[in-house]
């Protein structure tokens, strides 16, 4: 029995009828780390959204934990790179945080003593315990990226899709990030990240180079060659 979270064939993502990118295919196990990097519309971002279910497939076949993508959507934590409540809500950082719950409790429901350990551990475990009462509006872009990673983590999904989590962040931050992924990916957790950090995506077990189509992809000591990382990005010089 094949114990693939992510498994896709020759998908092609995108918008209506207009294709962003094609030619997908990938197996992620528990524990898997599948970085995407590409430049901006490359198609990182539209894959991402596609395997959390929000944006159908338009070709290929695609199953997230053994089922159409939004299937299971309650073991499927995702975090956009804009999330919506940095700017419109009036909510401390730990009410975002606390809102990675809801899906085990539903929007009705009382929190309970397990939603708050679950909460409380993702603001320490990310940092944002320090600014946990603060408004979120009031905060730095590098502090709300902590708290909505934070709830990202509170949710204990199974598959982790993450939209450039070290945007804002300063070497100490990207660090630390990377070493919640791999805390993450020993309970478990299958983690897809969207990535332009080339150093990022070394680290992964799985690597994608996209732009607007996959220009490689597999393990990243065979992915992130000289030649493949020019095609991509257009650079005229190593890396």
């Amino acid at each position: 029995m094949s114990r693939e979270l992510l498994t896709a064939r020759g998908l092609a993502v995108g918008y209506g009828s207009f294709t962003v990118v094609e030619g997908i295919s990938l197996d992620a196990r528990p524990g898997a780390f599948v970085t995407l990097i590409g430049t901006n519309g490359s198609g990182k971002s539209t894959l991402l959204k596609t395997l959390a279910g929000l944006v159908p497939p338009m070709r290929g076949t695609l199953q997230v934990l053994g089922a159409a993508p939004g299937t299971h959507a309650r073991r499927v934590a995702y975090l956009p790179q804009h999330p919506a409540s940095s700017h419109t809500l009036p909510l401390r950082a730990r009410d975002v945080v606390a809102m990675g719950r809801f899906a085990h409790l539903g929007l009705l429901r009382p929190e309970r003593a397990v939603d708050r350990r679950a909460r409380d551990a993702a603001l320490a475990r990310t940092g944002a315990d320090a600014y946990a009462d603060a408004p979120l509006r009031g905060l730095s872009g590098g502090q709300q990226q902590r708290v909505h990673l934070a709830q990202v983590i509170a949710r204990e999904a199974d598959i982790l899709l993450l939209d450039e989590p070290t945007a804002g962040l300063d070497l100490a931050g990207r660090e630390a990030v990377l070493d919640i992924i791999a805390e993450e990916r020993t309970r478990g957790a299958v983690v897809v990240m969207a990535t332009h950090d080339l150093g990022e995506a070394a680290r992964a077990s799985l690597v994608l180079l996209m732009a607007r189509r996959v220009v490689a992809a597999g393990p990243p000591e065979t992915v992130l060659t000289d030649a493949n990382v020019r095609e991509a990005f257009g650079l005229t010089h190593l890396h």
